[in-house]
């Protein structure tokens, strides 16, 4: 048997060379001794410590200590790091620890002598990141590491960390962890401590009379168990770790899993994607036609309903759920949108207009594009939410911040394993090592695969080409970049596309098959003048009155259709098809329906004689109605204004013929001012760049310099020049030491008193309303609230922490 104490905070600060000048006391000193390199290392790594810029080094130790900070810091620690996060944590209470300390703890040792070299290598590397962004620090002077989590991260990782239980204080009896019997206990005893060994290290108490609360009530006794209370006991970490040898964790994580999976030939997944994304293309392509001909109306609370998402399902040839996918990525490219009338519908955009002359590879490029930035889950449509409404396709609350994060990290974990084919579960148990404090929902995971898939981002459940491509870049231009969307993309999707075929076999039924993938220029003519029959290798389609109706509503004229078809076919146009398109032509033609910005008429054919073939007058494309009538493309207003610079005496009429007068209004000028008087406040820039980062800890260097009080000295932090001769800084009880009124500095003296144990002078608003003065030692600082216990009365208090208006040390 073995007999420890653990020891306190503040006497390991004076075992272990805390008096030493370069080694910090405390967590706040050790971010203000940085140098300007670590301040912008530390700031790189967690850069919402910079956002709002904190005043002082002492504010920006209070932030990175808080508990919000260190839940955003650990938030997407990986397992490895929480390891040793947790490691460090349990080992702190019983004295120094090393990285040696560490390896040890988490298992990587044992590691290395099974042959994994790299094993103390990746701790001695999460142990300098964590050191870096300030989730450790060390207390220890140089060449003696004293490894120590930064204040609060105990209680972030909760208080059983690695599965160890409480701290006890003043010596334990602890078991050898060799396996051996226990003398003096009772049969049992050791069966209890190792049930509680691995975690979790509190137990319920067996029935009296039990042999199990025979030897549970011995171990007690020997305090190598603590009541918690009547009905539970609790493992002390000490006997915990002596039980584990001193590790801290049964196996180490120190790489990521690498799931089994279906290999799939990188051929055959960029073949599958390929296939995939034509007809993702041409989903899209119908749904522009199918809401060009009917707009589907808005819900009043936003969206798509569902009788118009049945409708577009059946037009596109998709089921619900695949036909909500291509509704929001039409929708995130730009190509459709809500046309803001009134009442409101959704209708195809003028990007669907750029769109058109682009190939098949282009279009699928600004589609991945947009996906790849798209913050909505499609998924969810069909589900219901808090309050049972039915999520609809391009509602409002479909959209979420975290997902593009989420489908780079899917991505990437495909990646990872090239020609493997991961299913959800092989993919959440690798996101759940790379964040195991935010685990992803497994429906997102499982949607983002099922979008991958459709968008041809995968093949055969394995990353493909273009989805490689996409993920090393994924932020290409969307809908602004048309009509040059992003070239390396599209270049990817070329490159596992079919060959193009540049012919059509028309036959006399009115039919034509393409042998093939159709070329741009193809697909665009048989798009307007035929319906598509079937798909597959070969392309079926039929022409029709109605189809050869669409070509010529699209400006070509039948010499120009019959010229194009031939010109792609290898035998003559068919007879019947040359009747079909001449006949349909011919009634096509017998009315037309034009538009006209405006006209002039005159009683006196004469008078307009000429004006129509007047080259001066081009610009007003004049068109001769009738005798006495032309209509013009432009206003009434600027066809008045040419006339007359003509020479002509014309006049405006209304639609009932009367005159109308030509005298202009103008509103009145608003004299706006200055352009930068105009501009309303601005909020202060984010620190994103290390030019930022830079200028901003020179501010902090230049304010903690400024502020070497009497403070710093008083309470022995930190070594510094004599103060200047002069009047002291003002203080209630008429004494010379200056008050820490910076919200963040008090939060820093607060965390000092709260680690070392001592007493701070608190000035906060009373009940009354007024100042109270009162010397307390902090007990507990958390979700803004101070609890404090007040000697004088010897009473605790609890007191909000916005009611605080300056903290001092109390000790001298």
């Amino acid at each position: 048997m073995a007999t420890t104490s653990p020891r306190s905070t503040a006497e390991a600060d004076v075992a272990d060379g805390a008096g030493d000048p370069a080694a910090p006391r405390t967590f706040t000193e050790a971010v203000r001794t940085r140098d300007d390199d670590a301040l912008l290392a530390l700031l790189r790594a967690r850069p919402d410590l910079a956002t709002p810029s904190p005043s002082t080094l002492r504010s920006l130790a209070a932030r990175a200590s808080s508990r919000t900070a260190l839940e955003r810091a650990l938030a997407h620690a990986d397992a490895q790091t929480l390891q040793v996060l947790e490691a460090v944590v349990a080992l702190a209470p019983g004295g120094p620890v090393t990285p040696g300390d560490v390896r040890h703890a988490v298992g990587a040792d044992d590691a290395a002598a099974q042959g994994s070299d790299d094993a103390g290598s990746l701790v001695e590397r999460v142990l300098d990141d964590a050191l870096t962004a300030a989730l450790l620090w060390d207390a220890g002077a140089p060449g003696h590491p004293d490894l120590r989590p930064a204040p609060g991260l105990d209680d972030v990782l909760g208080p059983h960390p690695a599965g160890l239980g409480p701290v006890r204080h003043g010596g334990a009896s602890r078991p050898d962890g060799d396996g051996t019997p226990l003398p003096d206990l009772p049969r049992g005893s050791r069966e209890v401590l190792d049930a509680l060994a691995w975690g979790p290290p509190i137990g319920l108490v067996p029935a009296p009379g039990t042999p199990a609360r025979t030897a549970v009530d011995a171990l007690v006794d020997a305090r190598l168990l603590l009541r918690t209370d009547a009905r539970h006991v609790a493992l002390p970490r000490d006997v915990g770790l002596a039980l584990r040898d001193g590790r801290t964790h049964r196996a180490p994580e120190l790489s990521a899993p690498r799931p089994d999976g279906r290999d799939v030939p990188q051929e055959v997944a960029d073949a599958e994607a390929a296939s995939a994304a034509l007809d993702l293309v041409r989903r899209v392509d119908l749904l522009v036609a199918a809401w060009d001909d009917t707009a589907p109306a808005v819900l009043r609370s936003g969206g798509l309903g569902v009788r118009d998402l049945r409708r577009t399902a059946q037009a596109i040839s998709a089921d619900e759920g695949d036909a909500a996918f291509v509704v929001e990525l039409a929708a995130a490219a730009g190509v459709v949108a809500d046309d803001g009338d009134a009442p409101p519908s959704y209708r195809p955009t003028t990007v669907a207009d750029m769109w058109e002359p682009m190939d098949d590879a282009e279009r699928w490029a600004v589609l991945a594009a947009a996906w790849a930035g798209s913050r909505r889950t499609p998924w969810l449509v069909g589900s219901r939410d808090e309050k049972g409404t039915l999520r609809a396709p391009l509602s409002p609350d479909l959209h979420r911040g975290w997902v593009p994060r989420l489908r780079r990290q899917v991505l990437e974990v495909l990646a990872a394993q090239p020609g493997t084919a991961l299913d959800s579960g092989a993919v959440m148990a690798v996101l759940r090592w790379h964040a195991p404090r935010t685990v992803p929902p497994e429906q997102a995971v499982a949607g983002l695969l099922a979008e991958a898939a459709l968008l041809g981002v995968t093949g055969a459940g394995a990353l493909s080409g273009p989805g490689a491509a996409l993920l090393a870049h994924p932020d290409g231009p969307g809908p602004a970049g048309l009509p040059h969307p992003p070239g390396v993309l599209a270049e990817a999707m070329r490159g596992a596309l079919p060959p193009e075929v540049d012919e059509v076999l028309l036959q006399g039924d009115l039919t034509g098959i393409v042998p093939g993938r159709p070329s741009q220029a193809l697909a665009l003519l048989l798009e307007r003048s035929a319906d598509v029959e079937s798909r597959g290798a070969a392309t079926t389609v039929r022409f029709s009155p109605s189809s050869v109706t669409r070509a010529l509503d699209h400006g070509t004229t039948a010499d120009e259709l019959l010229d194009a078809l031939a010109r792609r076919s290898r035998v003559p146009v068919p007879q019947p098809l040359e009747y079909l398109v001449r006949d349909t032509a011919r009634r096509h033609e017998s009315l037309r329906v034009g538009s006209a910005g405006s006209y002039v008429r005159a009683a006196d054919p004469t008078v307009l004689a000429g004006l129509a073939a007047d080259p001066r007058l081009a610009h007003l494309g004049l068109v001769r109605l009738a005798p006495t009538v032309l209509a013009s493309s432009v206003p009434a207003a600027e066809l008045h204004d040419a006339l007359r610079a003509r020479g002509l005496l014309s006049a405006v009429e209304g639609p009932d013929g009367r005159v109308l007068s030509t005298r202009l209004r103008r509103p009145p000028r608003l004299d706006r001012g200055p352009r930068d008087a105009r501009r309303g406040p601005s909020a202060e820039p984010e620190v994103t760049t290390d030019d930022a980062r830079a200028h901003l800890v020179a501010r902090l260097r230049a304010a903690d310099s400024s502020d070497e009080t009497a403070v710093d000295r008083l309470a022995g932090r930190r070594p510094g020049p004599a103060p200047a001769a002069g009047p002291p800084a003002p203080r209630p009880d008429g004494a010379g030491r200056r008050r820490t009124i910076e919200p963040g500095d008090a939060l820093a003296t607060l965390h000092d008193a709260l680690r070392d144990g001592r007493l701070v002078w608190i000035e906060m608003v009373g009940a009354s309303g007024t100042l109270e003065r009162r010397a307390l030692r902090p007990l507990r600082l958390d979700g803004g609230r101070l609890r404090a216990l007040d000697p004088a009365r010897e009473a605790e208090l609890t007191v909000a922490v916005h009611r605080i208006a300056a903290v001092e040390p109390a000790d001298g």
